[in-house]
């Protein structure tokens, strides 16, 4: 197969994978919010909910995280398998990346269960981090020279802090809404 087929098959399946990977922690949040409800509208939203996650987890999630993988190997073989530095840097967030995933996969487990130890606040925190790894990924295969890369992660740093003061803001609005 050509390598651009490849390519895009790859970048295809980064971008499936990542809707899985932003819109599951979502329904953590979701389902442990409806879990705080004691009412029978929570006990019918936690049962959607794990619907949800199942078909969300393993029918996307999943298949695109073993796609993404396959195909991104694949690209490694037909460039050769000298790497340059900064691909050894975008391979260390893949691995955090992946270790995120694994994550989640954890938490999804343990709601399946019906323990939902992590609030919906937690949750929503934990939602920012495959953010976090998409910008440093993208800057990194899109910046490549050092320099720009050393500009890239000052920027991500920045990018962080502002997220989590974002954060921190929703969570005022949101109690000043609720009483």
């Amino acid at each position: 197969m050509d390598a651009l087929y490849v390519r895009a098959l790859h970048i295809i399946f980064v971008v499936t994978w990542f809707a899985g990977l932003f819109y599951m922690p979502r329904l953590f949040v979701y389902a442990a919010e409806a879990n705080e409800r004691k009412d029978e509208a929570g006990r019918i939203l936690i049962g959607q909910y794990a619907i949800m996650k199942k078909r969300l987890w393993f029918g996307i999630t999943w298949p695109s995280a073993i796609l993404t993988l396959i195909f991104g190997l694949w690209m490694l073989d037909t460039i050769g398998w000298y790497i340059q530095t900064w691909l050894w840097v975008k391979l260390g967030f893949l691995v955090g990346l992946y270790a995120y995933h694994l994550s989640l996969h954890y938490i999804f487990k343990l709601q399946a269960k019906g323990d939902f130890r992590y609030s919906g606040n937690q949750m929503r925190i934990w939602n920012e981090v495959a953010t976090i790894f998409l910008v440093a990924i993208i800057f990194l295969v899109e910046l490549r020279s050092a320099l720009d890369m050393a500009w890239g992660l000052l920027g991500l740093f920045g990018f962080i802090i502002l997220l989590m003061l974002a954060i921190r803001s929703y969570k005022r609005i949101r109690m000043k809404k609720q009483g």
